[in-house]
């Protein structure tokens, strides 16, 4: 059984960084693409960026530039690194190995 925690958000202003992290209980290796995807309240979930065991990623037209995504596959774990935040980024962030999700993590940006 494969399980996904994710950890690392928080409240932060605008402006602002964050580092998700998603440590998988089981190894990443076997996993072709991870991602992290987003929630906000009212809206449906969307993906933010994703990375395949090759490393080419891919990710959300409003989040390119902000945002970055890294898997170590020594450690089980997948990052994302959120800098310039803004109050849009608001959500809750789940972590994805298909078919397995995380529990999510909120991430509230806010002055």
């Amino acid at each position: 059984q494969v399980q996904l925690v994710e950890s690392g958000g928080g409240l932060v202003q605008p402006g602002g960084s964050l580092r998700l992290s998603c440590a998988v209980s089981g190894t990443i290796r076997s996993f072709h693409a991870v991602a992290w995807y987003r929630q906000a309240p009212g809206k449906v979930r969307e993906l933010v960026a994703s990375i395949t065991n090759s490393g080419s990623t891919n990710y959300a037209d409003s989040v390119k530039g902000r945002f970055t995504i890294s898997r170590d596959n020594a450690k089980n774990t997948v990052y994302l690194q959120m800098n310039s935040l803004k109050p849009e980024d608001t959500a809750v962030y789940y972590c994805n190995l298909p078919p397995h999700w995380g529990q999510g993590t909120q991430v509230t940006v806010s002055s």
